[in-house]
């Protein structure tokens, strides 16, 4: 198993390597481009030389700002997601004993288990969840039962409606046309 999301072999051999640095990049894709998010873990990483949980909410605010400011910034909004990361890996440390597969491995969870742990994070509402979900069973390996269940419309077989589904450029490409239309169709709705 590989992940190509972000068009970076390096970023993506992170993802498909570390399974916080997938998690991280979920809770960054946000207000930006899914391949700029999917991007941050590594940049994080070089930056700071933190590629866990414990290490990563151990770090000074401030010396964690600085990181996710430099150019290029990790996210268009340095103050918040680097907050948000620190308290999402402070999360991962005190509950999960720092392992964010914990989160889909420990006890052998089925998929709505797995998306009640996943809304239990900071960060992760319905829709997030619910997409991260689908790319664990999709992509990552997870077969726990009801997942695509779980994971609603994200987790159907064909579809091309979030980051679970870009395996190729030319998935990529149906995953940004799906939401340009979505976004017309709520436009027009208004």
């Amino acid at each position: 198993m590989a992940l190509h999301i972000t068009g970076d072999t390096a970023a993506d051999a992170l993802l498909t390597e570390n399974p916080l640095a997938l998690l991280v990049g979920m809770l960054l894709d946000q207000q930006v481009p899914m391949e700029t998010a999917f991007a941050g873990p590594l940049k994080i990483e070089q930056r700071t030389g933190a590629s866990d949980a414990a290490a990563i909410a151990g770090m000074a605010p401030d010396e964690f700002l600085e990181a996710f400011k430099q150019t290029p910034a990790v996210h268009r909004f340095p103050g918040s997601m680097a907050a948000r990361v620190q308290t999402l890996c402070q999360v991962l440390v005190d509950e999960w004993g720092g392992d964010a597969s914990a989160l889909w491995t420990k006890g052998d969870p089925d998929g709505p288990e797995v998306l009640r742990r996943l809304k239990a994070l900071p960060g992760f509402g319905e829709q997030k969840a619910k997409i991260f979900l689908a790319l664990l069973g999709k992509q990552y390996g997870f077969t726990g039962e009801g997942w695509r269940e779980a994971a609603g419309a994200y987790g159907e077989e064909g579809s091309y409606r979030s980051v679970a589904d870009i395996v190729s450029p030319e998935s990529l490409t149906k995953v940004r046309e799906y939401k340009k239309a979505m976004k017309a169709a709520a436009k027009a709705a208004k």
